[in-house]
């Protein structure tokens, strides 16, 4: 690495910690600084704005933190070896089990990008990472027992929701697999990483590394990269929050297409957590349609604004808007599937 290299990883780093520090000297005086300051002389959509901003942060962090530690755990615990001899060899026959695997794991879609992006890099299928990707978020137990809680009057909401989550992630897994076959490598990779791979397939360490002291350091390194997209995309979506007209939207959710359509938009700004999604979406149940809470409650956790500035970071940008296509095409026609023969 030059000195250029140098000096500008070490402005990024900085900038991550001075970014955390503000949040968190913010977070721990906020009512002295309501009591100093007042708020009557700032506009309405500023205070809007910045109370989205830092709710989406406070709800979000903790499963940053998880998935972090989650993907540092992976890092140094699971071997490439490991990951290929679990795997079933048959490339559509791994999408199965990967659905089934992402009910095990409590991990929103705020915490799964960093876990997947490990997973594809010890050597997991892009199209298996992707099954993981879409549907952990809400086949998770925690969502099922947050969304039984905000829809015990309408247990439709409930199994239709997870049904179509377990069928989805398997579908779109599978067309990820048949677009991207010839061409699986759609991780951003720099310099220092594969410099690393480079020297991890040439050297071969003497002495036995101290696990827990790697954990910890890969856990830091990802939270403050993680951490940073998190923000802009937490800013960027307490922005559409604020000055998004709803009303705008509520009148065009009259019939099946259109309320199905405005549902899917109103899940990818409001970017919620998965955990707490249902909670939001029971509060529009008089106005929308059941199949337009489904898609609101399936499209959110597969693909909002927050985690769509994460795949950009660590994806190329031809797989994002691929995938983005992919989910959304994919959700809209099932819930239209769901209405005009199910429900």
């Amino acid at each position: 690495m030059n000195l250029k290299e140098s000096v500008s990883s070490l402005a990024k780093d900085l900038l991550g910690v001075a970014l955390l520090l503000v949040f968190l000297l913010l977070f721990f005086n906020i009512e002295k600084i309501k009591s100093s300051v007042s708020l009557s002389n700032l506009p309405d959509s500023l205070v809007n704005v910045n109370t989205i901003f830092i709710s989406i942060i406070i709800e979000a962090f903790p499963f940053i933190l998880l998935g972090v530690f989650v993907s540092a755990l992976i890092q140094i615990y699971v071997s490439e070896d490991t990951i290929q001899k679990f795997l079933p060899k048959n490339a559509l026959g791994a999408l199965i089990p990967a659905a089934i695997l992402g009910a095990i794991f409590p991990i929103c879609e705020c915490a799964i990008v960093p876990v997947v992006r490990r997973l594809i890099k010890k050597g997991m299928p892009l199209h298996v990472g992707v099954v993981f990707l879409v549907g952990a978020p809400i086949l998770n137990p925690v969502v099922v027992a947050s969304t039984y809680y905000a829809f015990r009057s309408n247990p439709t909401v409930l199994y239709s929701r997870f049904g179509l989550a377990f069928i989805l992630a398997i579908v779109i897994g599978a067309i990820i697999y048949f677009i991207f076959r010839k061409n699986s490598d759609q991780l951003k990779w720099s310099k220092e990483e594969l410099m690393g791979k480079q020297v991890t397939q040439i050297v071969t360490p003497t002495t036995k590394p101290n696990r827990v002291k790697q954990t910890m350091y890969h856990a830091a390194d990802e939270f403050f990269m993680m951490g940073k997209y998190l923000i802009a995309g937490a800013f960027i979506a307490a922005l559409f929050q604020t000055f998004l007209d709803r009303s705008i939207l509520q009148a065009l959710g009259s019939n099946d297409y259109s309320s199905t359509f405005v549902m899917m938009v109103f899940a990818y700004v409001l970017s919620l957590c998965s955990e707490a999604d249902a909670f939001v979406a029971a509060s529009f149940a008089n106005n929308f349609t059941t199949g337009s809470i489904i898609a609101f409650l399936v499209y959110g956790p597969m693909l909002d604004l927050k985690n769509t500035v994460m795949l950009l970071a660590f994806f190329k940008t031809k797989f994002v808007l691929v995938f983005m296509a992919t989910v959304t095409t994919v959700v809209f026609i099932s819930v239209m599937f769901l209405q005009l023969f199910i429900l």
